[in-house]
């Protein structure tokens, strides 16, 4: 178990890296939560879950969080950007 969770958290923090990078392309920081966009995801990956025999509200709920922090973090990056010029 532990050596799949390493894998987990190397994983979302390869997608947290990702999403860090794609700030430098929003115009503003409203694109930066693009809540359609999150609901599409919030969507894909319940259907994603389901498929494989999981719980729909566990990954969406597991989702909802690691979309809210990568926000924050594109965010956060979005801003840093903005002070670089």
């Amino acid at each position: 178990m532990d050596a799949i969770d390493r894998e987990i958290v190397a994983l979302i923090s390869r997608r947290v890296a990702y999403v860090r990078a794609a700030a430098k392309f929003k115009t503003s920081s409203a694109n930066v939560a693009a809540p359609e966009r999150v609901a599409a995801v919030l969507k894909t990956r319940r259907e994603w879950a389901e498929a494989a025999g999981l719980s729909g509200d566990v990954i969406e709920g597991l989702y909802r969080d690691l979309v809210a922090y990568s926000v924050s973090e594109e965010h956060k990056q979005w801003e840093a950007n903005q002070i670089r010029g």
